[in-house]
């Protein structure tokens, strides 16, 4: 099995990005679909995880001045329970700590509180109190920048 990550540049990594946020958010969590294309996509980086050339997850970073807010990590149901969604998280954090304005920015996301053990595993740290986004309780979290 050969599992990469990388940098979503080509039209064809941003379009199974979609297909895949589509799958997860849309069709499996019931997200509105106009909440899940929020208009965002241009103004962020994109990143994939393939597993024998088939795209399996993704996930995109808006770059802020003071943060990296991560959004949109998903991962196909039929390719969860290996490590995938760690994998790709980690990737995305080493590239992003690679970047000249990398120094004194944390990661932020927003995560459903169903997935908060996953990115506590990861160093992330609850930050907020409980909120309803899409009809989905969430928490932000937040980590520093930092090379895995």
């Amino acid at each position: 099995m050969q599992i990469i990550c990388c940098r979503a540049t080509s039209a064809h990594d941003l379009s199974a990005g979609l297909e895949i946020r589509e799958a997860v958010f849309i069709v499996e969590q019931n997200v509105p679909a106009a909440l899940e294309r929020d208009g965002h996509d241009n103004d962020c980086l994109h990143y994939l995880i393939t597993v024998d050339g088939i795209a399996m997850g993704t996930a995109r970073v808006m770059v802020l001045n003071d943060k990296f807010k991560f959004q949109r990590v998903a991962i196909l149901p039929v390719a969860r329970g290996i490590g995938l969604g760690a994998t790709l998280m980690r990737f995305m954090m080493d590239d992003l700590a690679a970047r000249n304005d990398a120094a004194g920015k944390s990661v932020f996301l927003s995560s459903q509180v169903s997935a908060i053990g996953f990115y506590e595993h990861l160093s992330f740290e609850i930050c907020s109190d409980a909120y309803m986004d899409a009809g989905i309780e969430h928490k932000d979290m937040v980590r520093p920048i930092t090379a895995q």
